[in-house]
């Protein structure tokens, strides 16, 4: 049906069994999962460096890439494969300037055309759009606007930029999404949840439809 790929983002813990956890996750995703982001708050630069290297290190054996979320000084620090910029976090412009050519820039857009092009112009790697389905990891409340299948569909028939759908989505609810014209999906409490294998094989079965 597709070639829509996983962007796993981590749960706010991941330290403890979570390293063993996410090589499971990627073992059971290989090549469906293509990209995991690293997403801790309310820690020091060097504590989050601590917690991602044993977590960079398995990506990396996988061929997965690191991307980083909101830190474009962490990112740097450690090498990261890339950072994903809210809408707050600076330009993609800069993240490049700082990152070097070869780093992957994502941009968070919500529900917004106009975010998407102008992340684009700047430089962008690739363009967010969420929240589709109610989230506790990217909502902003009951009054944000939801982002509806056509916006993927859209971006996809007039610009050759990956776009990401990201919030609340699930095996059961990713079919439109998919189908819309998303390149990847991003997920994390349906995956993180409960048992990370069963997760990943359902996405696969979902995804190809």
């Amino acid at each position: 049906m597709t070639d829509c790929q996983l962007y796993l983002i981590s749960p706010l813990d991941v330290g403890g069994t979570f390293p063993a956890r996410l090589a499971r996750a990627l073992d059971a995703g290989k090549g469906l999962v293509t990209a995991f982001q690293f997403r801790v708050k309310g820690v020091d630069q060097h504590e989050a460096a601590r917690l991602a290297a044993p977590l960079q290190a398995i990506c990396a054996a996988r061929e997965v890439a690191f991307i980083v979320n909101d830190d474009v000084a962490l990112a740097k620090r450690i090498k990261a494969d890339g950072v994903h910029l809210g809408q707050d976090d600076g330009s993609p412009k800069e993240a490049r300037e700082e990152l070097g050519r070869e780093a992957q820039i994502g941009v968070t857009c919500h529900a917004s055309r106009h975010l998407a092009m102008e992340a684009g112009e700047a430089g962008a790697d690739y363009v967010a759009f969420g929240a589709f389905y109610p989230s506790t990891t990217k909502d902003k409340g009951p009054d944000a606007e939801r982002p509806q299948p056509e916006l993927l569909a859209w971006w996809a028939e007039l610009f050759e930029i990956p776009c990401v759908a990201i919030g609340g989505i699930t095996p059961e609810n990713c079919a439109p999404l998919v189908e819309a014209g998303a390149d990847f999906l991003a997920v994390s409490g349906a995956v993180w949840n409960g048992d990370e294998v069963a997760a990943v094989k359902a996405f696969a079965r979902a995804m190809k439809g």
